[in-house]
């Protein structure tokens, strides 16, 4: 039998080095065994099987055009987290449609479902993201390094992690890098006003995925402010790198760590998370209780999890 043709849209391509484009190139790896798949930024009409969709209003088109020219094709919409948390929650018809439009309905971790209508859930599964294992034992010494990774933009609310270094005490052990390219350019320059202000804070800017990653995997923990996730590439390959994670307590952190997780804080709250900061550099218990649930969670997020969640979906979408 021929293998299927699928396409993957993304509203983002390597260039823009976010979550989006690095679940496309996942899966498009995924899949590769199975189907001749590729990723592009639209459907512009090319002969496909299926078509697996990120983004519902952001890629709307490519998922309109798709369901009018194939009323009968298989087409998976993978909500992302400004789909579920700002754009299906405000009305927005595009992203709406798109739900619509769509036969499979993919979700990035658990708490998602709670958000969804009962006949989306009912075409709908959970498809958790997956980072392969990275540890370093050299991890920095005379300082106690955290760091937090994401584009300067608002989602990722990078103001709270500047005025969290800003309350730090003078004479804190704690050293915060952040990387992350200024998407916004307020954002940037309030980050460099932080970092010739405050001795606890650097900004390092735009990092390639695998500096990233070293950075992630030498440090102590993570600290992760966002406002909205679907499920974030960066909390996971922390714990995939048994690197604990200090979280927003938002469905999308939630969602991927669990509801009893300990190292949460409030959504915007500076000073919850200088406090959160500060107790785990001094409490070497509670830092050790962070670390073993962690721990418990990394499985869910291996390669071989998700390529195995990804393929079941091309089987329901292409059956043989």
């Amino acid at each position: 039998m021929e293998r299927p043709r699928v396409l993957i849209v993304t509203p983002a391509l390597a260039s823009a080095n976010n979550g989006n484009w690095h679940t496309a190139a996942r899966w498009q790896r995924f899949l590769s065994a199975l189907a001749q798949a590729d990723v592009a930024l639209a459907w512009q009409g090319e002969p496909v099987d299926a078509l697996i969709a990120l983004h519902a209003r952001r890629s709307a088109g490519s998922i309109a055009r798709f369901r009018a020219a194939h009323p009968q094709r298989p087409l998976a919409l993978v909500l992302t987290g400004t789909d579920l948390y700002r754009d299906l929650a405000a009305g927005d018809a595009q992203a709406g449609h798109s739900l619509e439009c769509a036969s499979h309905v993919v979700v990035l971790q658990d708490e998602a479902l709670q958000r969804l209508t009962p006949a989306v859930l009912a075409k709908a599964r959970v498809i958790v993201q997956s980072a392969s294992r990275y540890v370093r034992l050299d991890k920095a010494q005379g300082s106690f390094d955290l760091v937090a990774v994401g584009h300067l933009r608002d989602e990722k609310d990078p103001l709270t992690l500047m005025r969290a270094a800003r309350l730090l005490p003078a004479d804190s052990p704690i050293r915060i890098v952040h990387v992350g390219a200024a998407l916004d350019a307020t954002l940037g320059a309030e980050a460099e006003r932080t970092m010739a202000q405050c001795a606890a804070y650097r900004w390092l800017g735009g990092r390639p995925p695998p500096a990233a990653r070293r950075w992630i995997a030498r440090s102590r923990a993570l600290a992760h402010m966002s406002r909205m996730e679907g499920g974030a590439n960066v909390v996971i390959e922390a714990v995939r790198s048994d690197v604990p994670v200090l979280a927003s307590r938002i469905d999308g952190n939630v969602g991927l760590l669990g509801r009893d997780y300990d190292g949460y804080f409030d959504v915007g709250d500076a000073g919850g998370l200088a406090a959160l900061m500060q107790r785990f550099a001094n409490d070497a218990a509670f830092a050790r209780r962070l670390a073993v649930q962690c721990e418990a969670r990394a499985s869910r997020f291996s390669p071989a999890a998700e390529a195995a969640n990804v393929r079941a979906l091309l089987a329901a979408m292409v059956p043989e």
